[in-house]
């Protein structure tokens, strides 16, 4: 089981990045869209905790920055119905300590905004962890439930990066270009239409 890589970050695609092990091989791995993988540079060495999932038609990789994000989608995962896809959507919701947070104090509401995750299934999720995860104290302002801080990678300004990197630009000139657009609140395709202004 592979359990920890250790290489330089390559690029990424589609809700996955892709690193070289000294060794030369790639290996995908998918993350959260709030994952502090996401802010790595293309050529950065990053050090990835790993959850190896085989199935009959395949094996996947999915990747974490630290043990607490593993532990935590290791204990999601043995919820009847979410498996590591449902998983890594509720780990999308926030840092582990605000999901953690939300299954503490009982918030299926927060939990059912992930991506495939119903109301019974965040109910399920409620009831096997909330006395299984500990939560760190003062981490979390009182009744704010879920509120992730954007980072690179995630939202509408993320996407338009991403949609930069596959025509060809470093994902170090697609988040300069991104970056030099001052509205906020615009669509991706938007986002990308102002910085090919830059671009070009």
């Amino acid at each position: 089981m592979i359990r920890f890589l250790r290489g330089e970050y390559l690029y990424y695609e589609s809700g996955a990045i892709v690193i070289e092990t000294p060794g030369g091989i790639g290996f995908r791995l998918f993350v959260s869209d709030t994952s502090s993988l996401l802010t790595a540079q293309e050529g950065d060495d990053i050090a990835v905790y790993t959850y190896m999932q085989v199935k009959e038609d395949g094996m996947s990789l999915y990747g974490f920055a630290d043990t607490e994000a593993l532990a935590l989608f290791e204990q999601l995962i043995t919820v009847k119905g979410v498996g590591p896809k449902a998983g890594l959507a509720i780990m999308s919701l926030g840092t582990p300590n605000q999901i953690k947070g939300a299954i503490a104090a009982g918030d299926a509401a927060s939990i059912s905004m992930a991506q495939g995750v119903g109301k019974k299934t965040a109910e399920r999720v409620i009831l096997e962890l909330k006395d299984k995860v500990s939560v760190i104290p003062g981490e979390i302002p009182a009744n704010e439930g879920i509120a992730p801080a954007p980072i690179p990678g995630s939202g509408e300004r993320g996407e338009a990066v991403i949609a930069l990197t596959t025509l060809g630009y470093s994902k170090k000139e697609a988040e300069a270009a991104v970056g030099s657009v001052p509205d906020e609140g615009l669509s991706a395709e938007e986002y990308i239409k102002k910085s090919l202004k830059f671009l070009l």
